[in-house]
């Protein structure tokens, strides 16, 4: 099996093993455990809180002692074995522990797979640039492959979506094995500093002016991320609670629907060689956030009638937002750092967008949207006009009953609904976009020359 080949399998494990249950979390959280959404808001934090240091720490490890290959199956064994158990966990809190363990083992393997691919591929002597846009596609295709299998499969709401990503894992866990070998670059030598002999070099790039602004760029941008990822398929799934779109097919297939995201990626991520050699890291990074500002805008005025076509083209240009921040900075890190810290650098960017990036977008959204933007109803006449039907709809009444809620003479409940405003969730999130765009047009540096773009992967500083 040919290098490329190799390289090609790991990344469609590597993102179907994630896949299988990050959209779909939702469902299974609000739909079948019924916990609330600020707990939800931890869950997803689990994320962001695992990427502060472990792809760092990780990084650091592949970088000095460990063969990264090597480390990379490992992880993703433990990650296989934390996924089986939780389908068996029932309280939420533990869930929370649970799942922090299982984002501890994965997420170091995101900045791996990126650095064993680089590493192949350079010794390969192949245009990183060229090379690795084609292998990573498949990450996104498995991404897809695996929403496509949960959803249809009837699991988008069940604890089998685990079980399906842990197999996926342990299967990978085993095929890591067989990839190039990728020894550690950054040995001992005589005369080193404290900080060279504990592998902490990377962080030396945060006295870069240029490279410190990338990060806290990449920092606010991985909170925009984690919105999506947290909220876009329970957003089309709660259209469920509309009685015109109760019977759409969007509700049935909501996960499919969001996999149209990762389909634009395929295309997007092909797109990359291009932009990158013609407009540089800043235009594509631009472009990238100004794609955020339209997939908030267009989900805030999209539904499952008249405005189907807005919530299409939001997935389609979420895959122009994600390729164009989350590939590009990678290959924008990868070819801006030393190669004996790639490791340690790529986890750097991970701890950056995953981690802090995630921690804030996890966190603040759902406190935010609980305050701000869950809709309280107590009476039946309020809650009809705002689900766009009237007070005596059967189904209305139903979702009313199904909710242990009475109604009371003159319309009142028994107890309060609530429902997200998802309109002005999706508002908010894109005016949060629009002002970061609007800061790095204005605050990042960046000369990109055109004439020595052919060089550009073999760059090294």
């Amino acid at each position: 099996m040919s290098i490329k080949l190799r390289l090609t399998v790991m990344s469609f494990l590597q993102f179907f093993v994630w896949g299988a249950w990050l959209i779909t979390i939702a469902n299974y959280w609000f739909g079948t455990k019924q916990w609330d959404g600020t707990q939800f808001g931890a869950i997803f934090a689990t994320m962001g809180i695992a990427s502060l240091f472990m792809p760092t720490l990780i990084g650091i490890i592949a970088d000095r002692w460990v063969n990264a290959e090597k480390l990379y199956s490992l992880l993703h064994l433990l990650y296989a074995a934390t996924l089986f158990y939780l389908p068996q966990v029932n309280d939420p809190q533990l869930f929370f522990y649970v799942i922090l363990a299982a984002m501890c083992f994965y997420m170091p393997t995101l900045a791996l797979s990126n650095s064993i691919s680089y590493t192949a591929l350079t010794l390969g002597q192949y245009d990183l640039v060229k090379a690795f846009p084609p292998i990573r596609v498949w990450g996104t295709i498995g991404f897809i492959a695996a929403m496509w299998l949960v959803n249809l499969s009837g699991n988008k709401a069940t604890g089998y979506q685990f079980y399906i990503a842990g197999a996926a894992a342990f299967a990978l866990s085993v095929f890591a094995l067989t990839l190039p070998k990728c020894p550690p670059r950054n040995i001992n030598r005589e005369g080193q500093s404290l900080i060279q002999t504990f592998g902490l070099e990377a962080f030396k790039l945060f006295g870069n002016y240029k490279m410190a602004l990338f990060f806290v760029f990449s920092m606010f941008l991985g909170g925009a991320l984690q919105l999506t990822n947290a909220y876009g398929d329970v957003f089309l799934d709660e259209f469920k609670f509309y009685p015109a779109y109760v019977d759409s097919f969007v509700v049935r297939l909501s996960t499919i629907i969001m996999s149209i995201s990762q389909i634009s990626e395929t295309l997007f991520i092909l797109a990359i060689p291009f932009f990158l050699k013609r407009f540089g890291i800043k235009k594509v990074m631009l472009i990238s956030m100004l794609a955020w500002v339209l997939r908030f805008g267009l989900f805030a005025y999209g539904d499952p009638a008249g405005g189907l076509w807005m919530i299409i083209l939001s997935c389609i240009v979420y895959g122009m937002a994600f390729d164009f921040f989350n590939i590009s900075g990678s290959l924008f890190v990868e070819t801006s750092t030393d190669s004996h810290i790639r490791s340690s650098a790529q986890g750097l960017f991970m701890m950056m967008t995953n981690g802090f990036g995630a921690v804030l977008g996890s966190l603040i959204s759902g406190w935010v949207i609980d305050h701000y933007f869950t809709l309280h109803f107590s009476n039946v006449h309020s809650l009809a006009d705002f689900l766009q039907t009237d007070a005596e709809n059967s189904f209305l009444l139903k979702f009313v009953q199904e909710r242990g809620v009475d109604v009371l003479q003159n319309g009142t409940l028994s107890a309060e609904v609530l429902l997200k405003d998802w309109h002005h969730i999706w508002l908010a999130f894109a005016g949060y976009t629009l002002v970061i765009a609007l800061l790095f047009a204005v605050l990042f540096k960046h000369k990109h020359e055109r004439p020595a773009a052919a060089a550009y992967s073999d760059s090294r500083h």
